[in-house]
């Protein structure tokens, strides 16, 4: 594992972001559609035994039921998992990859699980572009064969459960089955977004299951069943991911993306292989935050954001004034300038995760960062004997969703999991959507001579944002488990967490409810509604540009109190969580 250190400096700044809140709860639920229940902190729920929170109160009682079964961490993340394919099909499920972070308590040891997408071997480095050399469109290219890399999240969760699991593959999948053959309701969240979709319907199977005769998205509430997907988790339940990656559905598959202009194979899906990789781990303060290696940019991100904070910020700071978003923004703009120059699938190219978490690069980066101004756009870090490199474009979007889980014996799981846009590529074949993960690859190949590191390759698996984090206390206990969807934004989701976490020791519903602030190396996005004016305007003055946006995270956290484990839950989204 790879561990950060550095000199501490005192920082409360961001946990003034918790006075924010409180300031503009009233205009928050008039400026967010998406947060039915406001934005306000949802109740947080406390167990002594274990704890399970999921993006959906159907998913959160599969994982309960595997635990009071006597399941572990990794079985009942697995059954969740299965439920939140069905029961938020926008988001993630076996069409898609994800990846997993596992606390083994009895061998203390942190296990990170890839399950990410590859590109097929046909694909080529310039599939964003038509036949005649032009570029196609984002929505062109998302809603068609050629952005479906090969499904790796079975794939990665039957291997991560015959390492770490306890109940048999066939009882985890019980859940979703039944609720695939005899139905549920849907969901509020569910509803809108497919009423607002307007390419899944040229899906004929996806406009059957969802839609009505007359092509209006079935009503919240109504009683949805999917028996096409009761039948493919039969098979996974009797064959494992073979039932997936080989055989009819697997010609199923391929077909449904070849008549869509896509290169994807059945030699392609029979090829796919998770991986198993060493956990990131690095220094924040007291405390040692584990995340995903490459290539995931969430681990190396989240700790070197962290990493300038800890070196940028002064002795004393107004926690409720602008400074707060500026050095968080600023910190930002440095992280994700590296990560569009160096981070790619390190199996295809030498990403310098060392060199961007050493001490000393990142006090020289810190040295950037002035509290009067901003830097603008920041350039790229200069690595030693680093490879030249041209930027990445690709455009990552947040149909995400994240579980957090820790079982009776203290062992816990991070998993995210994605299909890439919401519903993916819109292809759906037996009852599940295919992702649309080959648009998180660069959509042009180089620039100016020069090659992108996430330039798309055969086989080569396209970089990621997610991050799933789990954080240990200096006598190495576990203290949090967390992630988040969100696209490109997840590291700045979870960064800030961490840090109103961390450093305010604030109450976990209310750190979930804090409005979200962050800077991917352009404008400082501040959340919709929510940051009043003043700041806005003090940041304007400092020369950022300031863009208001909704911002729907679903960050999902687990913290140990004490003898108890206490879950919150994102109030943007339906989230629900569930102890004993």
């Amino acid at each position: 594992m790879i561990e950060l250190t550095g000199s501490l400096r005192a920082a409360r700044f961001l946990f003034g972001l918790a006075f924010l809140a409180c300031a503009t709860a009233a205009s928050a639920q008039a400026d967010q559609p998406e947060a039915a229940s406001g934005f306000t902190p949802r109740p947080a729920v406390a167990g002594s035994a274990f704890m399970a929170v999921t993006a959906n109160p159907y998913a959160t009682d599969a994982a309960l039921e595997i635990l009071q079964l006597g399941g572990n961490a990794l079985d009942a993340a697995v059954a969740a998992q299965w439920v939140l394919n069905l029961v938020e099909p926008q988001s993630s499920g076996i069409g898609g990859g994800g990846f997993l972070l596992h606390w083994d308590v009895r061998h203390q040891r942190v296990s990170a699980w890839d399950g990410r997408e590859t590109a097929p071997r046909g694909a080529s480095p310039n599939f964003a572009r038509r036949t005649d050399g032009s570029p196609a469109g984002f929505a062109e290219l998302l809603a068609s064969g050629k952005a479906v890399g090969v499904p790796g999240l079975v794939a990665m969760l039957e291997a991560a459960h015959r390492r770490h699991g306890k109940l048999r593959w066939e009882r985890l999948i019980r859940p979703a089955l039944r609720l695939a053959e005899n139905g549920f309701a849907i969901s509020p969240r569910l509803h809108r977004l497919l009423r607002d979709d307007r390419l899944l319907r040229r899906d004929a199977a996806a406009r059957a299951l969802y839609y009505t005769t007359s092509g209006e998205a079935k009503p919240v509430g109504e009683i949805l069943r999917n028996p096409e997907f009761a039948s493919v988790l039969r098979a996974i339940a009797a064959g494992g991911a073979n039932a997936l990656h080989e055989g009819e559905l697997a010609g199923r598959i391929a077909a449904a993306i070849g008549q869509r202009g896509g290169t994807l194979t059945a030699a392609d899906m029979a090829d796919y292989r998770p991986q198993q990789r060493a956990a990131l781990c690095g220094k924040y303060r007291r405390w040692r935050i584990c995340g995903m290696p490459p290539p995931s940019s969430g681990g190396i991100g989240v700790l070197q954001l962290l990493g300038l904070l800890e070196r940028s910020a002064p002795p004393s700071v107004d926690p409720a004034g602008a400074d707060a978003v500026h050095l968080f923004a600023e910190a930002g703009r440095l992280t994700y300038a590296d990560r569009a120059r160096y981070l790619a699938d390190p199996d295809f190219v030498a990403v310098p995760q060392r060199a961007l978490l050493d001490s000393r690069y990142l006090d020289r980066r810190s040295r950037l960062i002035e509290l009067g101004r901003s830097m603008g756009v920041a350039a790229p870090g200069e690595l030693p004997a680093g490879r030249a490199q041209a930027d990445d474009d690709a455009p990552e979007l947040p149909a995400t969703t994240h579980v957090s889980i820790v079982d009776r014996a203290g062992n816990a799981v991070a998993l995210t999991s994605s299909i890439e846009s919401a519903f993916g590529s819109r292809i759906q074949v037996g009852g599940f959507l295919l992702n649309n993960q080959l648009t998180d690859f660069s959509l042009a190949a180089e620039r100016d001579g020069k090659p992108v590191a996430n330039r798309l390759e055969p086989g080569k698996r396209p970089l990621s944002s997610m991050a799933p984090t789990l954080v240990f206390d200096a006598g190495g206990r576990l203290h949090a488990v967390l992630g988040s969807p969100g696209g490109s934004r997840i590291i700045n989701y979870v960064a800030r967490t961490l840090v109103a976490l961390l450093d305010g020791q604030a109450d976990p519903a209310a750190v979930l409810a804090l409005p979200h602030v962050g800077n991917r190396n352009g404008a400082t996005e501040i959340e919709r509604g929510r940051v009043p004016d003043a700041v806005a305007q003090e940041l304007e003055r400092r020369g950022h540009a300031v863009q208001r946006s909704d911002m729907t995270s679903g960050l999902h956290l687990i913290v140990r109190k004490g003898g108890l484990w206490i879950g919150a839950v994102d109030p943007r989204r339906e989230g629900v969580a569930r102890g004993d």
